[in-house]
């Protein structure tokens, strides 16, 4: 069978063991988008890619500004992502258990002119429908290009230059008008703050309207955008039962990365599981708002077809109670007509 995109050309997660001396991480493509995690401490994320340089890093877990450390990602090359001593500790402390999860999107890219703004860097890969922006804010509405030739499903934004401007995460299920915030527990949210300029993006552009989190006027920004690919990624949402033998969620292949929030209800965690790090009902948990370590609590089942609740956690499965999800494959289960695979 051939097959429309191979996942692990585009996605891929690699755990690895901190040397705290340098070291090369092995992806199998050449990532520029990497989202590190110690599993076993209490260290912050860390989020590079090569749009801005790998240098340069964020945490999904605060509402930092950019920081720039020469010793940790010190650089990407063909086979994957290079290590330095890392004084920091966060990306590779000696004999520490790590997770990375590598996307691939198009080098550092070239400025988009299809929004009112220009884009600094566009980083798009029209294949796996992922793109990276950069962009300098002009303090009233506007729209900036994205690159990828359809409409996004989601779009992650952080203020770069400045302190203290929260993640701004939207998604397809919750619209324009909305928004949820990465770096703390916020379910769906208006707030009053016009983030999306109350605009759903098109197959070129995405809106932001004149808040600082994404649009203050001389600061810098990145955009990490993502559509759905049928059989590589998908993002929606789906509503829990409160049951032990829980909601079932088809995603037409089987996830190898998947992030849920839930949308209805402040207080709970943003909870992030992988193929890697443990197998069903016991495949372990980090959460992309806080440093905290590694967890087995929240039991998932990650199947050949989708993703299952394996308990009744308020943080995955409250009866009735809506869930986004952010999911992106293991292998490739779709054939060039675009069927999606029901079995493995």
């Amino acid at each position: 069978m051939a097959y429309s995109i191979n996942s692990k050309d585009y996605f891929k997660t690699v755990t690895y063991t901190g040397d705290e001396s340098g070291q090369t991480i092995t992806v199998g493509f050449q990532p520029d988008f990497t989202w590190i995690k110690t599993r076993d401490g209490a260290y912050n994320h860390q989020l590079v890619d090569a749009v801005r340089g790998n240098t340069k890093y964020l945490k999904s877990n605060a509402d930092a500004a950019e920081n720039t450390s020469t010793n940790a990602v010190t650089g990407f090359v063909s086979s994957g992502f290079t290590l330095g001593a890392d004084t920091n500790a966060w990306v590779n402390q000696n004999s520490k258990n790590i997770v990375s999860w590598n996307w691939k999107a198009n080098g550092q890219g070239s400025s988009n002119t299809d929004g009112s703004i220009n884009s600094t860097y566009t980083s798009a890969n029209t294949t796996s429908k992922c793109s990276i922006v950069t962009y300098t804010g002009t303090g009233s509405n506007a729209t900036v290009g994205h690159g990828l030739g359809v409409v996004p499903e989601s779009i992650w934004v952080k203020c770069t230059s400045n302190a203290g401007e929260d993640w701004m995460v939207y998604h397809k299920t919750i619209g324009g008008t909305h928004y949820l915030t990465l770096n703390n527990t916020a379910g769906d949210n208006s707030g009053g703050e016009v983030i999306w300029n109350d605009t759903v993006p098109t197959s070129s552009v995405f809106s932001i309207g004149t808040n600082g989190k994404v649009n203050g006027s001389g600061r810098t920004y990145v955009a990490y955008v993502f559509a759905g690919v049928s059989g590589f990624s998908k993002f929606s949402n789906y509503f829990g039962n409160a049951n032990d033998d829980g909601t079932f969620v088809y995603t037409g292949f089987k996830p190898g990365w998947l992030m849920i929030k839930n949308a209805a209800e402040s207080g709970d965690q943003w909870q992030m599981n992988d193929n890697k790090r443990g197998f069903n009902k016991s495949i372990n948990t980090l959460y992309a708002d806080s440093a905290e370590v590694e967890t087995s609590a929240n039991a998932i089942d990650l199947l050949s077809n989708g993703f299952k609740m394996r308990n009744t956690s308020g943080a995955r499965n409250n009866n009735g109670v809506q869930y986004v999800y952010f999911a992106f494959a293991e292998e490739p289960l779709v054939s060039t007509n675009d069927i999606p695979a029901t079995a493995r």
